[in-house]
């Protein structure tokens, strides 16, 4: 296996709508997550991680801050005198004048930059998922079983499949069938309680692809998705196999997840603020790595407990660098960078981005906090869903209070 002729594509232009209004001014995978993270790193990291230097990044819906990360976080990870790069890559409007269709118009609409690298293999990769991940393993698999596809998969309880697109194998590995979304998915075999679903993770022989998404294109009916129209195509006439995640964060339990929706996203953020949380960002062995910042380091000021409660102090929390808990509170929460708590503020089980600022005396819970809100002195944030929503904030199907990026308040 020779990783040098390895290509990652990585589908980075999803419009993340189930993810408004942290989306309305980014693409998915340029929201932040954990404070000082963008979702798109993990993918990232991984890639560096396995031993892989030559991505493509696909973008299109509102991906400026997106690229710029890439630019500013990453750029610096590759050399081009080693034939290294990160390439971000606008739709190519191939065919028509339309946008990308579905997952595999487009790789289809970028075949042209594929073919000009001569690669062994496509790894083909969501850039909006939090996980861990050697794709050695994976590419190894593909080489020794000789597949033209290989899908990515994990095991999720049988009872909550219908939320997957579930892969049927028979008892090698090859895949005998696909199910998007079924009421009645098909186990693992020997393990009843549980089925496989697709993590939007491929490996493909790249001439099988290129002439694969050829036929797709062409077909009028098709909606051009890898999940919906490639693999239901090929699993009867190729050699299409399902290699079964295995986890670098070293937990008991697989750590994968979609965070699709706001509660999704909310959930997967609060878990490292846990006492034990499910995905250890302190492992040096694999780390995950970032835009370097040149903040300082947070402070904490007053401690006056015994004179009003006018306290600085951080509880069960990510505290970022440049931030400052002038006399405030915080609990259950993750502070971006360069967040400002003034005196006697309290916030409790919420995630705030970089530069909000919350005046004296406000009160926040159970509340996202797009970048650059000012929280004026004395507002209350998820004590009364009615007054927040006249006030325009968005309230999510889990009661979470979601305020949108620059909110004048």
């Amino acid at each position: 296996m020779d990783l040098s002729r390895t290509l990652v594509v990585i589908l980075a232009g999803g419009k993340g709508q189930r993810l408004e209004p942290l989306t309305r001014d980014r693409a998915k995978p340029a929201v932040p997550f954990g404070g000082i993270y963008r979702i798109i790193d993990f993918t990232l990291s991984n890639c560096l991680n396995s031993g892989l230097h030559k991505l493509l990044v696909l973008t299109q819906y509102r991906s400026r801050s997106l690229n710029s990360h890439l630019r500013d976080a990453w750029q610096i990870n590759f050399n081009p005198a080693l034939g290294e790069f990160l390439e971000s890559l606008p739709p190519q409007h191939r065919v028509g004048e339309s946008w990308y269709s579905g997952t595999a118009d487009a790789v289809y609409q970028n075949v042209f930059a594929i073919e000009e690298e001569h690669p062994e293999a496509v790894l083909i990769l969501a850039g909006d998922h939090i996980y861990k991940m050697d794709y050695r393993h994976m590419l190894r698999f593909h080489e020794e079983r000789g597949a033209d596809l290989t899908v990515g998969a994990v095991e999720v309880p049988r009872a909550e499949a219908g939320a997957f697109g579930i892969v049927h194998v028979d008892a090698t590995a090859r895949v005998t069938g696909f199910l998007e979304k079924p009421k009645d998915p098909p186990p693992i075999p020997g393990s009843p309680g549980l089925c496989l679903a697709s993590m939007g993770i491929y490996v493909f022989k790249p001439q099988v692809m290129a002439r694969v998404l050829e036929e797709d294109a062409r077909d009028t009916s098709s909606s051009h998705d890898f999940g919906k129209d490639i693999i239901p195509k090929m699993f009867a006439s190729h050699p299409v196999y399902a290699f079964s995640f295995v986890d670098e964060n070293k937990k008991e339990a697989k750590y994968w997840r979609d965070v699709g929706t706001i509660d999704a996203y909310f959930d997967a953020n609060m878990d490292l603020v846990s006492v034990s949380p499910l995905l250890n960002l302190y492992d040096h062995g694999w780390p995950i790595r970032t835009s370097p910042t040149t903040a300082p380091p947070p402070k904490f000021v007053f401690a006056q407990e015994h004179a009003g409660g006018r306290v600085g102090v951080a509880l069960d929390s990510l505290v970022s660098p440049g931030c400052i808990l002038s006399g405030g509170r915080i609990q259950n929460t993750i502070l971006s960078p360069s967040v400002r708590i003034n005196s006697y503020a309290v916030v409790q089980d919420s995630i705030l981005f970089e530069d909000v600022n919350v005046g004296r005396h406000a009160k926040i819970r159970r509340a996202i906090i797009d970048k650059d809100v000012q929280i004026p002195e004395g507002m209350e944030i998820g004590y009364n869903h009615d007054e927040d929503r006249q006030r325009g904030f968005t309230i999510s199907e889990g009661g979470l209070v979601v305020i949108s990026k620059r909110t004048v308040l």
